[in-house]
């Protein structure tokens, strides 16, 4: 069952990933406009895709280095009319975390030449569109964006208005001019020199040379440059050696651009060194406050501390039932403790790519996305119906309990999906302890966020792993006995408070309909498992029975999917508290009145602690009402793509987040575990 759940819930990711919904742009606005609106039939319009990065945020090159995602463009055009390539303005570097990235700070434009028809009719009217996609990235997070634009156009006589012409020659001034000469390349181990046409009377300093060819060199190296003679040499690194032509750019002056492309061939010796644009591009306002060292080891502790939360403990707890039954069988510890923690590690990778290529799909998603879908969380609530109920004793299946007499391959396969489970549940605690990690890998290269999520996954394995590898610890475990039963019974309760947490967050998103729908599949569900280990017990046929179990599971979600999801109507905020709108925090702040703002969600058992313990509390209220400070509130469990990018907008994937606007000051990132007096010496 546990297998048949978890291809249904990856299925379903996936299916969401592709029906993307396009993010509304923010931080990077684009906008297109033509050189004239009025073309000649047959004529080649110049079209510029305008991007406007807000300050502290940045797009990509056509080559974006070591991270981000270029421009792409779809065309809807009319039938007849072509587009040519996209013509890049001169990029600058950027480091971040050792990782180059070519980007643009400025106002800049994209070219494309459009053909237009010639048949066309005078008269004609004609609508250009486009869908865009793209990045827009600060020094610490991603956020995709993208936006259908359109221009209009009439066929007319093709006359250029002089402002929209001297407009356009700007954009062109910036384009980089291609090359008419080849330049040439050698290649000794990692080592690569261009050596490039360059008039020896034409001035060259701060050259910067930029691979648009892929994959080929390493992009974070130095570069060094020389002159000799007609010749510009710039010197820096591949990751292997290659053949054939290269295509790349040479960045030389005040963002003036040279189009190279080079072949294989001999390379001048010697010659006079010439600055270099990049160097010391890295710059300490640039590099953010961990590395990716830092922030592997971070995944990995908040990991390890995930296994105290309510929500993962008793699975740790089922484990460490599962290694005392096993003795002093000391192998088939081992073996059970790895694919336990295999089962964590890919269930993570699973969970974080669906992530990464939702947002790379122009989705706003953050980490634990997968509860804010109600058919997800309807099956996570029937797979915890089934756990409490293997728990309580009422049926016995390999690979759900934690305890039973299976072969070697058995109790590997147990304990795989073990770790499958600890994982799924585990997501919604993450916050206190992965805000940075998780925020860094949406930055990140696919490979090496990945490594992240899989960093959460070991922390997560890391106690069962030491208690089997550790001799030390492993003594320490109590001797099989009937304490193992009381213990896995008493294990059934925290279960069962899940399968309720997870029945309430249904109704939550689904209303009336998602909690009628979700509690039937439970009791059905449960009746079923009660009848299978009924079966067991008298040694009777129950393949029937695990078939029915299968068909009710299928069909409940197909009943969530198809049915009308009304949710309920969102609660009065406590305290006059106000609900999340950026336009009315930045009318508060404009006023000079100091902010909590807070962001939660029903699934996150962390914000619903500090919730509790701080943020509702009368001594909270009281302090805050003495010194005006007015409280705002974000509710994330729903998919919300606003608060989404602000959350990405502070480095943050997921909830909780606190922060506190002072009057006429900037934020203050509160912690993320929250008590009472944290919050009462905001009034100070």
């Amino acid at each position: 069952m546990c297998q048949f759940l978890l291809a249904l819930f990856v299925a379903a990711g996936m299916a969401h990933a592709q029906v993307p919904t396009p993010a509304a742009p923010q931080y990077v606005r684009a906008s297109m406009a033509a050189e004239t609106r009025s073309p000649a039939p047959g004529d080649i319009v110049t079209v510029a895709i305008v991007m406007d990065p807000k300050p502290g945020w940045h797009d990509y090159w056509v080559n974006p280095g070591d991270a981000g995602t270029p421009l792409e463009l779809a065309w809807i055009l009319p039938a007849g009319a072509r587009v040519g390539p996209i013509r890049a303005p001169v990029p600058e570097t950027l480091i971040v975390s050792g990782f180059m990235n070519h980007i643009y700070k400025a106002k800049h434009a994209f070219l494309i030449d459009l053909k237009i028809p010639q048949n066309a009719i005078v008269g004609q009217n004609l609508t250009i569109k486009v869908d865009a996609r793209w990045s827009a990235c600060s020094d610490l997070v991603c956020v995709p964006e993208s936006a259908t634009l359109s221009v209009p156009m009439t066929i007319g006589s093709g006359t250029i208005d002089n402002a929209d012409r001297r407009r356009f020659d700007a954009w062109r001034s910036a384009l980089p001019v291609p090359l008419d000469r080849k330049a040439h390349y050698a290649i000794d181990g990692n080592r690569i020199d261009i050596a490039i046409p360059y008039p020896r009377s034409a001035d060259a300093s701060r050259v910067w040379f930029f691979a648009q060819s892929e994959n080929l060199f390493r992009y974070a190296a130095p570069q060094t440059a020389r002159r000799n003679g007609d010749w510009l040499i710039i010197s820096s690194e591949v990751k292997e050696p290659f053949a054939g032509e290269i295509d790349g750019l040479l960045r030389f002056n005040d963002a003036q651009g040279l189009g190279i492309r080079a072949t294989p061939g001999s390379i001048p010796a010697g010659g006079a060194a010439v600055s270099v644009f990049g160097k010391g591009a890295a710059t300490p306002a640039q590099t953010p406050p961990l590395g990716f060292g830092w922030i592997l080891a971070f995944s990995v502790l908040g990991g390890l501390l995930l296994n105290l939360m309510p929500c993962v403990f008793p699975i740790l707890g089922l484990k460490a039932l599962s290694l005392a039954k096993m003795g002093g069988d000391e192998g088939a510890a081992r073996r059970d403790a790895v694919a336990y923690t295999v089962g964590i590690i890919l269930s993570c990778l699973v969970l974080g790519g669906i992530m990464l290529a939702l947002r790379a799909a122009g989705e706003e998603v953050g980490w634990a996305f997968q509860l804010q879908d109600p058919a997800i969380v309807l099956l996570l609530l029937l797979l915890m119906v089934a756990v409490t109920a293997n728990l309580a004793g009422l049926f016995e299946v390999g690979g759900i309990g934690a305890g039973e007499t299976l072969t070697r391959k058995g109790g590997m396969s147990g304990s795989f999906w073990t770790g499958v489970l600890a994982a799924v549940v585990a997501t919604p605690c993450t916050g206190p302890f992965m805000a940075a990690a998780m925020g860094a890998a949406l930055l990140l290269p696919a490979s090496l966020a990945l490594l992240i999520f899989a960093g959460l996954g070991l922390g997560l394995a890391l106690p069962f792993l030491a208690i089997v590898f550790i001799p030390p610890l492993r003594k320490r475990m109590p001797r099989p006995g009937p304490w193992m039963v009381r213990f896995r019974q008493w294990m059934a309760v925290p279960m069962a408070l899940t399968s309720l947490a997870l029945l309430w967050l249904l109704y939550q998103l689904a209303g009336f309909s998602g909690l009628l729908i979700g509690g039937a599949a439970a009791l059905i569900i449960l009746s079923r498992l009660f009848e299978l280990g009924r079966k067991q017990k008298s040694g009777a046929p129950h393949k029937m029975v695990v078939a029915a179990i299968l068909g009710f599971t299928v069909a409940a979600l197909l009943i969530m999917d198809k049915a009308a999801i009304v949710a309920p109507a969102p609660q009065p905020m406590k305290n006059g508290s106000l609900a999340f709108d950026e336009e009315r925090l930045a009318a508060l702040r404009a006023e000079g009145k100091p902010v909590f703002l807070y962001f939660t969600a029903d699934w996150c058992v962390t914000c619903k602690v500090n919730e509790n313990a701080a943020i509702d509390r009368a001594e909270t209220s009281a302090a805050f009402a003495k010194a005006g400070i007015r409280t705002m509130v974000g509710d994330y469990t729903r998919r919300d793509p606003d608060i989404t990018r602000f959350l990405a907008k502070h480095g943050r994937s997921g909830v909780p987040l606190y922060l506190y606007y002072p009057p006429n000051a900037d934020a203050r990132v509160l912690p993320q575990i929250l008590t009472v007096n944290d919050l009462t010496a905001l009034s100070e």
